[in-house]
């Protein structure tokens, strides 16, 4: 009996939460739709309207903290996900008319606007020979590990991703058949917990993961903070190519840290110029 109680007094608690208030708009008994939320209706950010909420999603860092908004609630996965905060590559979407979902990298690296982020769908392999980069972006794998989101650079392509503008790559696999994985053109570039691949076979030494032909001397406008041109790697395996990182110019490798586990090696490491 004490329990019966005791739920018809929380029952009744939660019915009292969605009566509506004296003098609201919703105070002559019509319906309102809500969204289910998993916080108090009573919170104050659930106050705001949905323009104000997306704005503030917008400067949360993609991964993990904007995707674990979306997890809170039906609301705040319809605005994290929303395809003004990132836009989606799906090989097997069949309809292009759905807004910010794409075929192809290329496609959404076409239609992005600077600043935007790319999430690129996980399984299967994804078809990346010399896209051109020129405007800030961040480029997302969207499964749990970077093997699960694959990019395959075909033999006679210069590079999979051909960088030109401060950029952001997490949670990839990137594989060259022969060439290099990334070009780096200029900007500043960061790559985390991804895995840079080079093929084995005869023509390994001109195979590089990494190639940078930027001018550390030079400054590139951006939208995003950019303190010059660089590549900074952190947490990223790299597997096979005559060595990691080619460099032009005055730009040279610089505090490289390893660590070996049981099945991988992951690097640490800057290419920027030398103070």
């Amino acid at each position: 009996m004490v329990g019966a109680a005791a739920a018809e007094e929380e029952e009744e608690e939660g019915v009292e939460l969605l009566r509506p208030r004296a003098g609201s708009s919703n105070a002559d008994g019509k319906k309102k739709r809500r969204w289910n939320s998993g916080i108090p209706s009573f919170s104050p950010i659930n106050n705001l309207d949905d323009g104000c909420l997306m704005h503030i999603f917008s400067f949360l860092s993609p991964i993990p903290d904007r995707y674990n908004t979306a997890l809170v609630c039906h609301r705040w996965h319809y605005l994290a996900c929303h395809p003004r905060l990132w836009l989606r590559v799906d090989r097997s979407v069949k309809s292009l008319t759905e807004p910010g979902v794409f075929p192809t990298i290329e496609s959404a690296v076409s239609a992005a606007r600077p600043g935007d982020t790319i999430l690129i769908g996980a399984g299967g392999m994804h078809l990346a020979s010399n896209i051109q980069i020129q405007k800030p972006l961040c480029l997302i794998g969207g499964g749990e590990l970077p093997d699960e989101t694959t990019l395959i650079c075909s033999r006679g392509s210069d590079s999979a991703l051909e960088l030109l503008s401060t950029c952001k790559l997490a949670n990839l696999t990137i594989r060259a058949e022969l060439g290099s994985c990334l070009l780096h053109r200029s900007g500043r570039l960061t790559i985390d917990g991804c895995v840079l691949q080079c093929e084995s076979n005869p023509l390994d030494y001109l195979s590089y993961p990494i190639v940078s032909t930027a001018d550390g001397s030079k400054v590139i406008p951006s939208s995003l903070p950019s303190n010059g041109n660089g590549v900074y790697v952190s947490r990223t395996r790299i597997e096979g190519g005559a060595k990691a990182v080619l460099t032009n110019g005055d730009l040279a490798l610089q505090r490289v840290r390893v660590i070996y586990t049981r099945t991988s090696i992951f690097f640490w490491f800057d290419v920027e110029c030398q103070s």
